[in-house]
């Protein structure tokens, strides 16, 4: 007999997914998501946008592991340092992402 393996599958009930720390939760892995991915399109390290946001290089790993919340200061010193407008949706998944400047 072959065994079909062992997966675990979560499930969030809908109440839990209205209670604030797992709203702000998600906002805080939406943002480390955003960041990172902007700050691979550019090629950087996270030394060098560290540098450039005026942060240190643990700041920017904080964020990227979901360990800060996205404060109005925090993503507007992001996002000049990534070169890109920061669009938050709370309809929308994921709620944040940054985006180039039009030309």
């Amino acid at each position: 007999m072959m065994s079909r393996g062992y997966h675990t599958s979560w499930s969030v009930p809908p109440e839990h997914r209205e209670d604030s720390a797992y709203r702000a939760a998600g906002r805080r892995m939406d943002f480390a998501q955003a960041v990172y991915e902007r700050r691979s399109v550019l090629g950087l390290s996270s030394a060098e946008l560290a540098d450039r946001a005026g942060m240190s290089e643990q700041d920017i790993e904080r964020i990227e592991e979901s360990g800060v919340d996205p404060t109005l200061e925090l993503i507007e010193c992001l996002a000049e340092a990534l070169q890109a407008g920061a669009l938050i949706d709370p309809r929308a998944t994921p709620e944040f992402r940054f985006e180039s400047r039009a030309a």
